[in-house]
Formats: C-alpha cells, sequence, structure tokens
C-alpha cells in the first residue's frame, strides 16, 4: 500500500482541525439551542449513509443485467439534502456537526480508509458551516419560523448557500486530489468543479423544503418525504450502472475471445487501457472521455480475432507475407467494433494505434496530428506495456529502460508530448503491473492483446521480435 504523502497528512490534519473550531462554539449554545433537531437531523444522516443499497436497483430488472451486473447501490453523497437542511435550520456551529455522523459511517475506499473518512467529515462539516453562514448572511427569516408562503423568498438565499457548500467541496477536493493523489495542479480542481454544482443546486432544493416542512404543521415525518425525489434520482443512476454493466460486458466479450486465440499476452489490453488513462489524466483530458479511452486501451489489439491463429502462435521472426496479414489487424478491429456507439472515439484508436508520427505506420500512413489523439496514447501505451511485459520470445525490459526506448523513438514513432505524459505519470504514481485492477472498475478481464504492442522502432527493423507488428 502507499503511503500518504506527509503534505497530504498535513492538509487533512489542518482541514480536521479547522472543522472542530467551526464546530467548538455549539458547546455555548446552552439549553435554548435546537440541540433536538440537530441530533433528529445527524442520526437521519448516519442512517442514510448506512444504506447502500437501493431497493429500485433489485429485482428483475437487476437480474436482467446479469450475474456481473453492478450492485445496486445509492450514488455516493446522495444523504446531502439531509446535511443542507441542517445549514438552513441549524446556527452553523450545530449545522457542522450534522455532517460528522454521516461522514464518519460512510464506506472509505483504499487506500487510507481512515485518512479518508476524516477527510471526509472535515470537507462536510466545513461545507455545512459555510453554507450556514451564507443563509443566515443573506435569508430573510430561518425555516424554523417560516410558513410554506415564504417558501419562494428562501430560494435566493437557499441557493446561495448551495453554492458556498459546493465551493468549498470543490476548493478542498481539488487541494486532496494534488496532495494525496498527485494530481496535476491544472487540472485537480477541474473534475470536481464540472460535477459538483448542478448535483448540490439540486440537493439545496431538496434540503431547503425538507427545512420548511421540518417546523411546520405537518412536522419531520413530512420532510422525510422530500427525499422521495432522491430515490428517484437512485433510480436513474440505477438505469446507469445497468447500462454501464452492458458495455463493460460487451468489452469483456470481446476481450476473451481475442484471450482464446492469443492467451500467452494475458493481460496486455488491459494494462495498456490503464496506462492510456495515465497519459490522459497527466494531459488534463476530460473525465468524460477517460472512459472511452480505456476502452480504446483496452480493445486496440480485438482485430486479431480477424488473424489466423497460427500467426499469432508462431514462435520465431514473420515472414514478410505473415507480417502483411498482422498489418490488417487494425482495419479488422475497426469493422468487428464499427457499430457499437458507446465506444465513440475509441473506434478511431483501435483503427490507427499502429500509425507512426513519421508517416511510416499502418495502415494509413498518417503522421503527426493527422492521427487521432486517442490512438497516439493507445500507442504509446501499447509500446510500453510491451517492453515491460515478459513474453515467450524474450525478458521484460526495466520501467526505466523502457521509457528511455520511448524517449528515443519520440518525434519519429510516437508523439513526444504523449512520451513526455506517460514518463511523468509513471514518476508519479509508479507501475506495478499486477496491481492493474486493483484501484479501478474493471471493464474486462485481463486481455491477451497479444503482440499487438509495438515496441519501438528498433524491434520493426530488425524483425526479430515478432510481436512488435501486432
Amino acid at each position: 500500500m502507499r503511503e500518504l504523502p506527509a503534505a497530504a497528512r498535513v492538509y487533512i490534519g489542518c482541514a480536521a482541525l479547522a472543522a472542530a473550531l467551526c464546530a467548538a462554539p455549539a458547546v455555548r449554545l446552552g439549553a435554548a439551542a435546537p440541540w433536538a433537531d440537530a441530533l433528529a437531523l445527524g442520526v437521519l444522516h448516519g442512517l442514510c449513509e448506512r444504506i447502500r443499497r437501493c431497493p429500485l436497483t433489485q429485482g428483475p430488472a437487476r437480474h436482467a443485467a446479469g450475474p456481473d451486473a453492478p450492485p445496486g447501490t445509492f450514488p455516493p453523497g446522495w444523504a446531502t439534502p439531509v446535511v443542507l437542511a441542517g445549514t438552513f435550520l441549524l446556527p452553523p456551529s450545530l449545522a457542522a456537526l450534522v455532517a460528522v455522523p454521516g461522514a464518519l459511517l460512510a464506506p472509505a475506499a483504499r487506500p487510507w480508509p481512515a485518512a479518508r473518512r476524516l477527510w471526509h467529515t472535515a470537507e462536510l462539516a466545513l461545507a455545512a458551516w459555510a453554507a450556514a453562514q451564507v443563509f443566515r448572511a443573506v435569508g430573510p427569516a430561518a425555516p424554523a419560523a417560516a410558513p410554506m408562503s415564504t417558501f419562494p423568498q428562501l430560494l435566493p438565499p437557499a441557493l446561495a448557500a448551495a453554492a458556498a457548500f459546493c465551493g468549498v467541496l470543490t476548493a478542498l477536493g481539488g487541494g486532496v486530489l494534488a496532495l494525496a493523489e498527485r494530481h496535476p495542479l491544472r487540472t485537480a480542481w477541474r473534475g470536481p468543479a464540472a460535477r459538483l454544482p448542478v448535483t448540490h443546486l439540486v440537493h439545496g432544493l431538496t434540503g431547503l423544503m425538507m427545512a420548511v416542512l421540518w417546523h411546520s404543521v405537518y412536522g419531520p415525518p413530512a420532510a422525510l418525504l422530500v427525499l422521495l425525489p432522491v430515490h428517484l434520482s437512485c433510480w436513474a443512476f440505477a438505469q446507469y450502472q445497468r447500462e454501464r454493466a452492458a458495455h463493460q460486458a460487451t468489452v469483456r466479450a470481446l476481450v476473451q475471445a481475442v484471450d482464446i486465440k492469443d492467451r500467452y499476452t494475458r493481460g496486455h489490453s488491459e494494462r495498456v487501457g490503464r496506462a492510456s488513462v495515465l497519459i490522459a489524466r497527466e494531459l488534463g483530458m476530460a473525465e468524460d472521455r477517460l472512459e472511452v479511452l480505456r476502452f480504446a486501451g483496452i480493445l486496440h489489439d480485438v482485430g486479431k480475432l480477424g488473424v489466423p491463429t497460427r500467426v499469432l502462435r508462431k514462435d520465431g521472426p514473420l515472414t514478410p507475407q505473415e507480417r502483411r496479414i498482422i498489418e490488417l489487424h487494425p482495419e479488422y478491429g475497426h469493422e468487428i467494433v464499427r457499430g457499437i456507439g458507446f465506444l465513440g472515439e475509441a473506434r478511431a484508436a483501435i483503427l490507427h494505434h499502429h500509425e507512426r508520427v513519421d508517416g511510416s505506420g499502418y495502415p494509413y500512413g498518417l503522421m503527426g496530428h493527422q492521427i487521432p489523439e486517442c490512438a497516439r496514447m493507445v500507442a504509446v501505451a501499447d509500446a510500453f506495456d510491451a517492453m515491460t511485459s515478459t513474453r515467450s520470445y524474450r525478458r521484460a525490459r526495466p520501467v526505466p529502460a523502457a521509457v528511455a526506448e520511448l524517449r528515443r523513438c519520440a518525434g519519429t514513432q510516437f508523439d513526444p508530448r504523449m512520451v513526455r505524459a506517460l514518463a511523468a505519470a509513471l514518476d508519479k504514481h509508479g507501475w506495478r503491473p499486477e496491481q492493474v485492477t486493483a484501484g479501478e472498475e474493471r471493464a474486462a478481464d485481463p486481455a491477451p492483446a497479444g503482440s499487438g504492442a509495438v515496441p519501438p522502432v528498433r524491434a520493426h527493423r530488425s524483425g526479430a521480435d515478432h510481436g512488435a507488428a501486432r
């Protein structure tokens, strides 16, 4: 397990200390403070975070997706409206405390589960405190004393509070990504900033409705009914899960078919997918393109299904005729995936991942930026894994030697920008081939893609490594 960087430990510790200081004034509020409401909302938030299975995703609909479909779960942060209701109902220090039970009880991913749980508690408490401060600074009245008729007047301050809540989470989240996960500074805040605003806008409206109903004549039970829209959102999320599971099953089936033909390079395709994503993240590629790029890496050699097995498994150098057969596999692959709409630009990467920036590649001899960006990333990832993997005909090269070879061939075979990005990503994250799937969702079983990787120029020229052309 990787050790949490010292700078990240300091950052998380400071956030936890700041959250404690924000909640500390609660001890001076006395018996007149709405402690019962704070306790009820805190318990509700904790219970919501402990409910991980969504009933709407169970039953025949999920079973129809197949045994490998992801289990039905509530999306992360689905109980945020409860926290925001606390920011509208309670003083800022009590609002910060409402966030604590759920954050502590929520599941924490590896590595560093304890640090992640502490971090999640601190950031949520700070965001709730800031939102409560903004709401009280802008709002005309507290929902606890406001009748239902004042709901429209409370909308602007509630939206301002939700924006503050989102802004704090975005700012803090980008910092921890940069320090703990070592994301580039220029991109660390891009993902959270793109994903959070709309979600928290909806959560803010839901939380405001809960707050208004909490002290209405209908009481807290009516406020709980406001969570029904969240359940509907959960249903939509489950639909997305099922669709994604179907995509993954399609990719898995294709990769396993290649594995049957070229089983001695098992795992290559999935490693190429991971290395491609490392390059893309280093270059700041948008998150919504990363999944497609990973599919491109995993499926880059699917065209081997059209290559005779005797050629794929041949020991020794390929003849010119056999090499020409091998060089048809990108076109075969493109034809195989042509009708799979969700692959998007991955189809172009499958077709062009053996092009070279100097124009001497195949199948079309494209040059430089004529080659699609995804194809240039996959080409570098493919060659890197081919060189660092042991094959039946040669030993694996050490990672530094493979990177040196990629740099030597940058500008002729590979895009220098992609080579620099992979080298920088490897310096930050290292490369452990045996743990390729440890921290990621699997889109496919370890795939074979066989000799499809292209160790750089020397292998092509000498013909000694017959996997180089594949």
